[in-house]
């Protein structure tokens, strides 16, 4: 039975360092050793690299939306690559006829991943500059980020997702709040050197440190993971803004989570050498604590479950436990079961919720990777 009891608190503890001790951590190194970014302006070249598939209601609006951004003309171009698609997005792309704008279109249909690896054949860049098919970045947003790479020992930048929830929805409101949270991450990884997690909606990498990647890697994960084992930093760039509009259904934001953790679990397995803390340092243990054990607990919810139900007559702490994590995971449901109806979620259930769906599309994913099973394509915005 004790040995019941020190197995519940290990995980009580996982589970707390993960969410709260982790930052914690982070701020700490931050403040003892903090690195700074020797930021300034920069006239290197940059290409715009934009996936699409299927994109004919977005791709207009957002090379547009590049082109407005504050960055000199002749020192900035946009590729968009067409992953097959046959929506129209091809033509559209076509019809804008700026000069600077160039469209690649992939064939047979290979992901986004291969896009980006076509893409880099071609682009003239000396910084590549990616965006979603969707994301609409603030005026400012290109200068800011490109601002980075005056240092030289930064070779990846990644700027600041803002989720729009123009519909209200609760699904919305909560990947908004976790939002918050990982660039809160991404803050105080940037003090202690590099981050882990960054967004592919607003990211820039030298061209010359890219590195081809395998069409089911996941490339906002893989290739910051390489940039860091070429001896460079990977950096938040808080000022770059993108704007995108959240999921507003649950299915599809567990499909979309199922997919990225899935593709980020391969390529921390391909990239598992990036681990070995003799070899990498602190950067070895970011990686650990923010996606290794992140990704793992879901494993240590279900065995605190267990474990809590086999000591539950040992003491009216363990009934209080039980009872705590029967009301956690009741709020949970009942905020899955208004969204299936279609009724706005209280701000009650938002976290419980939000916090489920996580680590419930974690568990999938698992699943999945033991099963040596692989995705490299999906439809946008579906997951």
């Amino acid at each position: 039975m004790t040995v019941l009891i020190i197995l519940f608190w290990v995980g009580l503890f996982l589970i707390s360092y993960t969410y709260i001790g982790y930052p914690i951590l982070l701020w700490l190194i931050g403040a003892i050793r903090r690195k700074k970014v020797g930021k300034g302006p920069t006239h290197a070249t940059i290409s715009i690299i934009i996936p699409a598939y299927n994109e004919a209601e977005v791709i207009r609006r957002t090379v547009l939306n590049k082109l407005e951004c504050a960055y000199p003309p002749d020192e900035r171009e946009i590729i968009v690559v067409s992953d097959s698609s046959d929506d129209g997005t091809d033509g559209i792309v076509k019809a804008l006829g700026h000069a600077s704008v160039r469209l690649i279109r992939q064939e047979p249909r290979q992901g986004k991943t291969s896009a980006l690896n076509r893409a880099i054949e071609d682009a003239k860049g000396e910084i590549i500059v990616f965006s979603d098919a969707n994301s609409l970045y603030e005026k400012d947003a290109l200068e800011h980020l490109v601002s980075n790479f005056s240092d030289p020992d930064v070779g990846y930048v990644t700027g600041k997702m803002r989720y729009l929830n123009p519909d209200g929805s609760g699904i919305g409101d909560s990947c908004g709040a976790y939002m918050k949270y990982e660039n809160a991450l991404r803050t105080l990884g940037s003090r202690c050197g590099s981050i882990v997690g960054v967004d592919g909606g607003i990211d820039a990498v030298r061209k010359d440190l890219y590195v081809q990647m395998a069409p089911d890697m996941l490339p906002d994960f893989v290739l910051p993971l390489s940039v860091v084992e070429q001896g460079y930093r990977v950096v938040y760039e808080p000022r770059a803004v993108v704007a995108e509009n959240a999921l507003s259904a649950s299915q599809g934001e567990f499909r979309m989570r199922v997919r990225v953790t899935l593709r980020a679990l391969h390529g921390l397995w391909h990239m598992r050498r990036m681990l070995n803390p003799f070899k990498h340092g602190l950067f070895s243990l970011q990686l650990f604590s923010h996606k290794l054990l992140r990704y793992s607990i879901p494993f240590v919810l279900i065995s605190l479950a267990v474990l809590n139900v086999c000591v539950l007559g040992h003491g009216t702490f363990w009934l209080i436990a039980f009872f705590g994590q029967c009301l956690f995971y009741g709020a949970a449901a009942v905020g899955y079961c208004m969204l299936r109806s279609r009724k706005s979620l209280p701000s009650v259930a938002y976290f419980p919720f939000y916090f489920v769906l996580l680590n419930w599309a974690a568990l999938v994913a698992w699943l999945k990777f033991f099963g040596k099973k692989k995705q490299a394509l999906w439809a946008p915005r579906t997951g």
